[in-house]
């Protein structure tokens, strides 16, 4: 590409984190500044993938985001969007488990207890009796411990809780388990508690439950995150390339990039934005203890299918299904969109995800079976043999980050061990939503672009 006149900065990857870094960097270089975004995709947006179903926007990608979290809210004010953030009816969400639907426990954080009364029904006696006990039994623990979360409350409350109230929240959100994910990393709160002192986990949970004025945990955006997107890619003034960046290196004081479509650009600070297998192999030459850290981090991969049907079909007054270890489902996750945010008028609009971290669904399952697995699952959940007015799939590769114990490490580590005028972002460093996407692009920024202003 031919030189321009200003400095050029350059973020690798277009979904909310590149587009959120390149917005970031406009605001902190003005004007005369090139911002280039490479990304291969046929959108921009990478996992934030708004489609029109039936007439109706539907995210088949990420849906909401959590409310209380201050980072999506103020940026939507930011951009003059905060009349299109939206709340959840407050319709409940269920658990399938034991081949039948139970309410989702309340007084729980991501499916840990803080009482055996929000367990009965999903739980057998001897657990409720387990749970009880708890705060009675001596806890060892050790000050900034992070065990994975089905240990820790495998050890506390018996395996039961994990399979039937933990697990399908961390399936849900990070397409994981229990088994893999660390304690600091799904609920920090109750680790935080744990290391204030708290002498339980009944009690540390108790702690951590947010108060009642704290307001709705999930927020979306009305019409869409394509709502959002499009309006980071007008306001930072950025020139999408379509094409992948296949080679990083230094270049004095700069970087230079090689791409797919064999064209070289030459930038003054850069951002990678990308997956954690693609953040290690651009950073295998420039920074290889960075790369090497990235590159432990274990990726998923999930199917989304989204599905319109006909308006009065009989589905329950709920949000949606979490689906509990070992059932006799194919999905993980059923969501009752029209039901969760509000119906729209026209059909009902519901959305199925498939795939956990270690199995090949997503990768393997035709559309076809996806489909034929989905009409099955309503048919098993809620006994509606649904009739389709349409049907879209999206397939997420490698794109669910799995964040074990240990993995705040893991970040510290790739960012410490960057060169000047090189930032990173991305769901592998600090969280899987969009508010520390977010969080996490606006320090890749400031990083990419504090070398020149130095």
């Amino acid at each position: 590409m031919s030189p321009t006149a200003g400095p050029t900065y350059v973020v690798v990857g277009g979904g909310i984190s590149g587009l959120a870094a390149a917005y970031r960097i406009r605001g902190a270089v003005g004007d005369g500044a090139t911002i280039l975004v490479f990304d291969p995709a046929d959108r921009l947006g990478g996992v934030l993938r708004t489609e029109t179903l039936c007439g109706q926007p539907v995210d088949i990608g990420a849906e909401a985001f959590i409310a209380r979290r201050p980072e999506v809210p103020a940026l939507l004010r930011e951009l003059g969007l905060a009349d299109r953030q939206i709340s959840p009816t407050g319709v409940r969400t269920t658990i399938f488990s034991g081949a039948r639907l139970h309410p989702l426990p309340s007084g729980a954080v991501n499916g840990i207890p803080g009482s055996a009364a929000s367990m009965a029904g999903l739980v057998d006696q001897l657990t409720i009796a387990r749970i009880v006990a708890e705060p009675d039994r001596p806890l060892r623990w050790r000050h900034g411990a992070d065990p994975a979360v089905g240990e820790l409350v495998a050890e506390r409350f018996g395996p039961q809780v994990v399979a039937r109230s933990v697990d399908p929240m961390l399936s849900g959100v990070y397409a994981g388990s229990a088994a893999t994910i660390g304690l600091r990393s799904a609920v920090p709160t109750v680790a935080a508690a744990l290391d204030a002192g708290a002498d339980s986990l009944t009690a540390a949970v108790r702690r951590a439950l947010p108060g009642v004025t704290s307001g709705p945990v999930f927020g979306a955006v009305a019409g869409g995150y394509r709502v959002l997107l499009d309006e980071l890619i007008e306001r930072s003034r950025l020139r999408w390339v379509p094409a992948a960046v296949h080679a990083l290196s230094a270049d004095g004081g700069g970087w230079v990039l090689e791409d797919s479509a064999g064209d070289t650009t030459r930038a003054d600070g850069v951002v990678l934005a990308l997956p954690a297998p693609h953040t290690a192999r651009l950073l295998g030459d420039i920074a290889p203890r960075a790369a090497a850290a990235a590159a432990r981090v274990p990726v998923a991969s999930a199917a989304v299918l989204a599905m319109a049907v006909p308006a009065g079909t009989p589905f329950p007054p709920q949000s949606g299904v979490l689906v509990a270890s070992g059932e006799d489902l194919h999905s993980k996750a059923i969501t009752l969109s029209s039901r969760k945010w509000g119906g729209r008028g026209g059909p009902e609009l519901l959305r199925l995800s498939f795939g956990r971290f270690g199995d090949d669904i997503a990768r393997c399952t035709p559309d076809e079976q996806l489909q034929a697995w989905a009409l099955a699952d309503l048919d098993t959940v809620f006994g509606i043999r649904a009739d389709p007015l349409g049907v879209l799939i999206h397939r997420w590769m490698d794109a669910l980050p799995q964040y074990g114990p240990g993995h705040a490490d893991l970040a510290v580590e790739v960012r410490s061990a960057l060169p000047a005028g090189l930032g990173v972002a991305g769901n592998f460093l600090d969280g899987v939503g969009v508010p520390a996407c977010l969080a996490a692009a606006g320090r890749a920024a400031g990083a990419a672009v504090a070398a020149r202003s130095t």
